[in-house]
C-alpha cells in the first residue's frame, strides 16, 4: 500500500465502520482505561490505552511486516487519541 492508502484507509475504518461498531472513540478509550485500571490496580489514562494499543500492533508487526492491517491501525489510533488530547 502507498502512504495516502493507508492513511486513507485508518480514516475510513475510524470514521465508518469501526466508529459504528464500537461508538465515540473518546467513550471508548475511557471504557477501556477504566476497566484496565481496576484490572492492574494502577492509573491507566486514555493516553496509556492508545499508546498500548499501538504497541500491540508494533509487536505485530514484528511477525508481519507486510500485512498492513498493522500499519493501517497504528495511524488509526494516533488520529484517535490526537484528536482526544487536541479537543479537534
Amino acid at each position: 500500500m502507498k502512504r495516502a492508502e493507508i492513511l486513507q484507509e485508518a480514516e475510513r475504518l475510524i470514521s465508518g465502520d469501526r466508529a459504528d461498531d464500537y461508538g465515540d472513540a473518546k467513550r471508548n478509550f475511557l471504557d477501556i482505561a477504566a476497566l484496565w485500571s481496576s484490572y492492574l490496580d494502577e492509573d491507566i489514562t486514555v493516553v496509556d490505552v492508545a499508546n498500548m494499543m499501538m504497541l500491540m500492533k508494533i509487536a505485530r508487526t514484528k511477525k508481519s511486516p507486510g500485512k498492513a492491517d498493522s500499519w493501517v491501525d497504528i495511524c488509526g489510533y494516533s488520529a484517535l487519541i490526537g484528536e482526544i488530547k487536541t479537543d479537534g
